[in-house]
């Protein structure tokens, strides 16, 4: 059986990565939530959040962030949890921005109602 890179991770170095902490507020973020940064890193940042300050000046997905720091997701969102906290970044939830510019499903019934009855 082949081992993951993350199955190879120090757990000590994932708690001191996260502060000790093992959760976070999980209604913030999906796992396709996108990411944006909102400054630049400054002197004195966890390597960690510098790095994704970096990958997210364009939208990313948390899943994405996960892969290229190569954390579980889960460690990944404590530490965009306090990215967020400290107005660092945004987070964009593309489900809310799914259902924009897309037509009423009422209309579109009556389209294919009218369509069927040429």
């Amino acid at each position: 059986m082949n081992r993951r890179p993350i199955d190879r991770e120090s757990p000590d170095r994932l708690y001191t990565v996260t502060g000790g902490r093992t959760r976070a507020d999980e209604t913030a973020f999906d796992s396709v939530s996108l990411i944006v940064s909102e400054c630049d890193p400054v002197p004195g940042m966890q390597s960690e959040h510098v790095k994704i300050l970096q990958l997210a000046r364009r939208p990313t997905a948390v899943v994405e962030l996960s892969a290229e720091l190569r954390l579980p997701v889960s460690v990944v969102k404590i530490l965009l949890r306090d990215l967020l906290d400290t107005g660092r970044i945004t987070v964009r939830h593309p489900s809310a921005g799914a259902t924009a510019g897309k037509p009423d499903p009422d209309i579109l019934r009556q389209v294919l109602v009218a369509l069927n009855n040429l």
